[in-house]
């Protein structure tokens, strides 16, 4: 299954002012592994993941996604390979209705228009927006859209998800919906987010950028748990992991907001 890999090697790359964004980043993530990547405003997550998908290609050193270096030449195979649910719905979801917006890859695959039918129903199904097929997106909610967007994404069956701020702007039900959503996938994920008590609940891993550097990459809970590194990289402990205000006592053994 090394289509489902994630590799980075000495990743350097500069902002068009040239200032630096990543600085010798590497990493492996292998098949099934679900990787949180925090950091403060401009730590370079969102521009981590661009390169994940061919947005963004390297200075220096490499990215590979399985196989495949991620190159121009290759780009149809890796964004066969790395679906990526964006910061803002709205910069994925652009025709008249749900239905078309999830249906719009599958059918520039050229898939037959019955499995593009399947495709359709399953992802919106496995995103609890089937209702909303005829809906337009602009008339949905902010939780809606990012179900459809998420849905969108895994109507191109993709080996790897990769997913920035998947939880910005949602209200606490619409983010608990979410999270069992992501919960339930067993693809290879890679989430992007301010939101540590997320990361501390659906990553085992989880990977520190500060200042276009890996601070940390070790497993969630002791990195989430080193205050000292948090702070020199601009973030806090999760809530659960704060003391109690009232007696002072970790809610880190309690069960996840």
């Amino acid at each position: 299954m090394s289509h489902h890999i994630v590799e980075v090697k000495d990743l350097e790359y500069s902002y068009p002012d040239r200032t630096p964004a990543l600085r010798g980043v590497s990493f492996r993530i292998e098949h099934g592994e679900a990787v949180g990547l925090v950091g403060a405003n401009g730590a370079g997550k969102s521009t981590l993941l661009l390169h994940l998908n061919g947005c963004l290609f390297p200075e220096r050193g490499t990215v590979r996604i399985g196989d495949y270096p991620v190159t121009r030449q290759t780009l149809p195979q890796i964004r066969r390979s790395v679906g990526t649910v964006f910061q803002d719905p709205n910069d994925q979801l652009f025709m008249p209705t749900v239905e078309e917006d999830v249906a719009f890859g599958p059918i520039n695959l050229q898939l037959p228009p019955e499995e593009v039918e399947q495709r359709v129903v399953r992802s919106l199904e496995s995103t609890n927006s089937l209702h909303l097929r005829q809906r337009p997106p602009y008339r949905l909610s902010g939780g809606e859209k990012r179900s459809v967007a998420i849905a969108a994404v895994l109507a191109m069956s993709p080996d790897i998800l990769v997913m920035d701020e998947p939880t910005s702007g949602l209200d606490p039900r619409a983010r608990r919906r979410l999270m069992d959503l992501l919960a339930g996938f067993t693809h290879t994920k890679i989430i992007a987010s301010h939101d540590l008590d997320m990361i501390l609940s659906l990553c085992p891993r989880t990977i520190v950028l500060h200042q276009g550097t890996i601070a940390a990459d070790g497993p969630t809970a002791a990195v989430l748990a080193d205050q000292d590194l948090l702070l020199r990289s601009g973030l806090e402990l999760p809530l659960r992991v704060q003391g109690c205000p009232i007696c002072g006592r970790s809610c880190g053994g309690h069960p996840r907001p």
